[in-house]
């Protein structure tokens, strides 16, 4: 818990000064005039280690953790235990110190008069827009234990979404990344062994191996510069991300890569019904919720294309309409939609297209990883088989020239 150093009046009227620890400002000014003492001015103490404090070693709040905790405040509260006690409860049961500290600052909040949407607000990186106006939902309507069970499965099926891609996409970049290494070894250390054992040969060698040399040599010469250039490019290519044209250009080049485009468009369509569909299941208004949907697409032009249809909704168009006219998503994925519209249940339909893109994404990735496996294998044999050919081409042919 922060200490604070506070200074006020007692009954006597007269200033007197101490410590004393707390969630926050609010909740030491409250225990303060629970001991009869009129605050003057209650100030955190910072301690001396805190200006070394970097933020880069603190821990990060992963998705599951989040998750985790949404699941076990969600039993709590339907159990009929009060909302400070609960958050109490979980926070000490945090290994994570990040999340432990924010929350005790959010139990803190809700003792000193703050709503839980609002005190949650004050802590971005652990909890986003979505999560805050489905909890502001929840409070307004009284369902808080709902709308947390409904927000935990969101979130826990969210993760295993990003979890299936990121497994399937392991073996194939670390065969990758092993080719990359394998080939700067052979060029840097092993390829000069055999140009100094040829240089004794007297004779003209292959274009193969002449060509192999002259890369190792290029190599050798100018690693630090291509490592140099390497960061460079990554430094500029994140500076340019950031804007907002360069993340348009990159992120509608992503959609038209072959394979990769229409895995990353099935990506963002679950990721965009399924968001939606949590949110207008929970009474959040639609304008609002796409609005949020939005901002959690993870690509620019998919976030345009949902900002338009916000734009069009307001002035009184149907979602389908809009939507279809982006050309973004599929026929099948506007039609539904449509169809929901029409029928009063566009969230459980929303619901419905997330869970058949799931099982699209499923599919692709399994499909991808059975082309990518053999493909990159044959890759590295023949990469590296033929630079072991170019090195042992002149000792074959010295060896044909002696028999």
């Amino acid at each position: 818990m922060p200490k604070f150093r506070w200074q006020g009046k007692n009954r006597q009227g007269e200033v007197i000064r101490g410590e004393m620890e707390a969630a926050n400002a609010s909740v030491a000014v409250l225990n303060l005039r629970k001991q009869q003492i009129v605050p003057i001015q209650v100030k955190p103490e910072k301690p001396f280690s805190s200006k070394f404090d970097l933020k880069i070693l603190r821990q990060q709040v992963t998705e599951k953790e989040v998750a985790v905790f949404t699941r076990q405040l969600a039993t709590m509260i339907d159990s009929g235990l009060p909302l400070v006690q609960s958050l109490e409860i979980l926070a000490n049961q945090q290994e994570n110190k990040t999340f432990r500290e924010t929350l005790l600052k959010v139990k803190g909040e809700v003792e000193g008069g703050s709503t839980f949407s609002d005190a949650l607000r004050k802590h971005p990186r652990a909890f986003d827009d979505l999560y805050t106006n489905l909890v502001t939902a929840g409070e307004i309507g009284g369902t808080l234990d709902i709308i947390l069970n409904r927000l935990s499965q969101y979130m826990e099926k969210s993760i295993a979404l990003k979890k299936r891609v990121k497994g399937a996409m392991v073996y194939p970049a670390s065969i990758l990344g092993v080719s990359v290494l394998v080939v700067v070894v052979l060029l840097v250390f092993v390829i000069p062994v055999f140009e100094k054992m040829f240089q004794g040969f007297g004779a003209a060698l292959p274009a193969p191996t002449q060509f192999l040399i002259a890369l190792s040599n290029f190599m050798k010469t100018n690693i630090f510069y291509m490592i140099a250039g390497v960061i460079a490019f990554v430094f500029v290519f994140r500076r340019y991300y950031r804007t907002e044209s360069g993340r348009k250009v990159v992120d509608k080049a992503m959609l038209k890569l072959p394979v990769f485009g229409d895995l990353l468009l099935k990506i963002a369509t679950s990721r965009f019904t399924r968001t939606l569909g949590t949110l207008v299941s929970s009474g959040v208004p639609i304008l609002d919720g796409l609005l949020i949907t939005a901002r959690a697409s993870g690509n620019k032009v998919i976030e345009e294309a949902i900002m338009r249809t916000r734009v069009s909704i307001s002035e009184g168009k149907t979602i389908a309409e809009p939507l279809e006219q982006s050309q973004v998503f599929s026929g099948m994925v506007v039609q539904m939609i449509g169809v929901g519209e029409s029928t009063g249940s566009l969230d459980a339909m929303l619901n419905k297209i997330a869970d058949f893109y799931d099982e699209e994404v499923d599919a692709t990735v399994a499909a991808l990883t059975s082309l990518l496996e053999p493909l990159m294998m044959v890759v590295l044999g023949v990469l590296i088989g033929g630079m072991m050919v170019a090195m042992y081409l002149p000792i074959f042919k010295m060896a044909s020239v002696v028999a």
